[in-house]
């Protein structure tokens, strides 16, 4: 009987990995593998530190299971070429990658051979994603139009009319609709250096 590791990646915190740990459960016991461990990483697949993969990787090389069982071939690696290291460490290793989703199993050169080509259209699909959304800021900073928060519209006379009657950091953010902060620095930036600051200023 082989003994099989499942390893799963989720991107974030609010996500959870029991739909990829369900599948890969049932694939090792329809396939008749014993699983000796299991690996799960909350990080981002860009992320070059992922505890779970690592750990994974050391008990590989002491020899701890014989197949690596993953939900997508995307999961386990940040690049194509990190993807083809890790591939290529487990086959000097004399262990095996099965990838639940595509189906593919590395017992096998054209199994191998998929998850290549699979790993690359991966790379390039991530890689045209930021492509555009680059050129969309570019065009986007080209036809004058702004990108990111806008700037508060604060009527800086009447804050300052505000802070000179007297009334409180809270008063002001209230009545204004900003935060205390932003009271604080209007106020500030029209104090002169050695200018006495009002009283709950």
């Amino acid at each position: 009987m082989k003994r099989a590791a499942l390893y799963m990646r989720v991107s974030t915190l609010d996500q959870h990995p029991e739909t990829q740990l369900h599948d890969l459960r049932a694939m090792a016991a329809q396939r008749g593998y014993e699983i000796v461990q299991e690996y799960t990483d909350r990080i981002s697949g860009a992320k070059a530190r992922r505890p779970g993969l690592d750990a994974m990787m050391l008990d590989a090389r002491r020899g701890g299971f014989d197949v690596v069982l993953v939900w997508a071939s995307d999961r386990i690696a940040r690049s194509t070429r990190h993807f083809l290291e890790v591939l290529d460490e487990l086959n000097r290793l004399q262990v095996e990658f099965i990838s639940f989703r595509e189906q593919i199993d590395t017992g096998g050169p054209l199994g191998r051979a998929i998850v290549i080509i699979i790993g690359a259209i991966a790379e390039l699909e991530r890689n045209l994603i930021i492509e555009r959304v680059r050129s969309g800021m570019r065009r986007a900073k080209l036809e004058g139009r702004h990108i990111g928060r806008r700037p508060l519209d604060l009527d800086r006379a009447a804050i300052l009319r505000d802070s000179q009657h007297g009334q409180s950091l809270g008063q002001i953010a209230k009545a204004h609709c900003i935060s205390r902060a932003t009271v604080h620095r209007v106020i500030h930036e029209q104090i002169p250096p050695d200018t006495t600051v009002p009283k709950g200023v």
